[in-house]
């Protein structure tokens, strides 16, 4: 797919309009579909669909094969006589996504549909829990478990649950459990149709995965030895990037780290599982952080900042060679951004991967800025204005002073700041990428009150929302003339 001249949208489920607080899978993401159509656009690219945890971040959850329960969408639920109007009509629709609120109000609504579902299970139910088995029976234990110790981290729970045994589970509430069975399985259900109508349009669903896991997840929690963790299950070494020119204490993430010398042994098999999982889900995957697989910043488990950490090899080719063994040849992108080293740049080409550039990096007064779409060596690469860590273009550019909007008004020749989404578009679209992937905020026109996400920070971030009235016609046509004169 991504060797053909083709273009699409970077927009999360979350940012869909919808009537109860955040987007779901309902009729606004049927309609964002035709509109991709209309515009004649190939792609949608999403943020990772996991649950959200603590924080917000669809970057950091409780699973990484379990789908958001909160993109379930009530009117589908209402249709299958699992709800009626009234249990959920009392819920508001605010303009930016609020979790905190629907943290506390979807749970009662969706256990409405549970003992409803309970009463007559579909047919194919008992199916989907046993193709999922393998990792949905330790995500509904560990969420059982999680509301058995009011969202306390595993690691504060008694010995008896906090170490891993099926042997000490079986007293878990089955109904509980049951729950979330069925979170997932209308998770699945309501995704498989969704994707299904978007691939018979022509659409492709461009999915994202990060490198890393949450320490509080079931991907931990279920398989200790995948990670670097001592006797206590805590973490001795954790995930992070080296100070840099933007960040003088480098970002101190904190995911724990793989075992990487027990994961070759084991065959990469969690690994394979987790891949897997996303094909299911998506038509293609981008791999955040890429370069953590030649090598990781390791940062001592405690250090306030990422300064003291050190570079260690990761699993390079050899994680890759193993999926491809297993699951055939596969679609992938990787963000191949931060710090690169001749390894990295090997690792990319061995692979074949298309990797990324981001053109609100490549105005500067360096002729052979790699992100300068005249520095692109050939078309196998995906290129971006900016992706959800990035300002919008209009915003980008007006946080630009001094040298640096020197070097950009001498690449871009903007007149004001409005006229910057659409020029930065046409670049990316009439460069020799094969494939372009452009945030909606930026055919909208909008600014950086509309920004996805700033890094290191934690207010205000993964809430915005598309505007109900973005589906005009001037919209669609202006889009389709740029794809079209850009031969995409």
């Amino acid at each position: 797919m991504l060797e053909r001249r083709k273009a699409g949208i970077l927009l999360p489920i979350s940012s869909l309009p919808s009537p109860y607080g955040i987007g779901t899978f309902g009729k606004a993401a049927y309609d964002f579909v035709d509109f991709l159509v209309e515009a004649k656009q190939a792609y949608w690219q999403l943020l990772p669909i996991n649950p959200t945890s603590f924080g917000d971040s669809p970057y950091s959850s409780p699973s990484t094969f379990a789908g958001n329960p909160y993109f379930i969408d009530l009117d589908l639920l209402a249709k299958d006589k699992l709800l009626k109007k009234e249990d959920y009509a009392h819920l508001n629709n605010n303009k930016k996504v609020d979790y905190a609120y629907l943290y506390q109000t979807r749970f009662e609504v969706l256990k409405i549909a549970y003992n409803n579902f309970m009463e007559k299970t579909p047919v194919d139910y008992a199916s989907f829990v046993n193709n999922n088995y393998y990792w949905l029976h330790d995500y509904a234990l560990f969420m059982a478990l999680k509301q058995k110790y009011n969202g306390a981290s595993f690691d504060l729970w008694d010995d008896k649950y906090k170490y891993y045994n099926p042997e000490n589970l079986k007293d878990l509430s089955e109904d509980n459990i049951g729950f979330y069975y069925f979170l997932q399985y209308e998770f699945t259900k309501q995704w498989n149709k969704l994707k299904e109508y978007a691939n018979n349009r022509g659409i492709s669903i461009i999915g994202d995965i990060p490198i890393y896991v949450a320490y509080d997840s079931s991907d931990v929690w279920a398989n200790p030895k995948q990670f670097q963790l001592n006797e206590n299950l805590k973490p001795s070494k954790v995930a992070g990037c080296p100070p840099d020119a933007f960040t003088e204490d480098g970002q101190l993430w904190g995911n724990p780290l793989y075992d990487y010398k027990y994961m070759k042994q084991d065959k990469y098999s969690w690994w394979i599982k987790r891949i897997k999982r996303a094909f299911e889900l998506y038509d293609i995957v981008r791999i955040d952080h890429f370069r953590g697989f030649e090598a990781y910043w390791a940062v001592p488990a405690g250090d306030k900042t990422a300064k003291n950490g050190k570079w260690v090899k990761g699993p390079n080719y050899s994680l890759f060679q193993a999926i491809k063994a297993e699951l055939g040849n596969k679609e992938f992108i990787a963000e191949d951004l931060g710090f690169l080293t001749e390894g990295v740049y090997k690792l990319l080409k061995k692979t074949g991967f298309p990797g990324m550039k981001i053109l609100e990096f490549a105005f500067d007064d360096n002729p052979e800025n790699e992100y300068l779409p005249s520095s692109y060596k050939d078309a196998n690469c995906v290129c971006y204005i900016g992706t959800h860590d990035n300002h919008p273009a209009i915003g980008w550019y007006k946080s630009l002073s001094g040298k640096a909007l020197d070097d950009a008004n001498n690449h871009l020749h903007i007149e004001k700041a409005e006229d910057a989404a659409d020029k930065l578009i046409n670049i990316a679209l009439e460069s020799i990428a094969n494939t372009v992937i452009i945030q909606m905020q930026d055919y909208l026109h909008l600014d950086s009150k509309a920004r996805m996400n700033v890094p290191s920070t934690n207010q205000d971030n993964w809430v915005w929302r598309l505007p109900q009235n973005y589906r005009k016609e001037e919209l669609v046509e202006k889009m389709s003339k740029m794809i079209d004169k850009a031969n995409r």
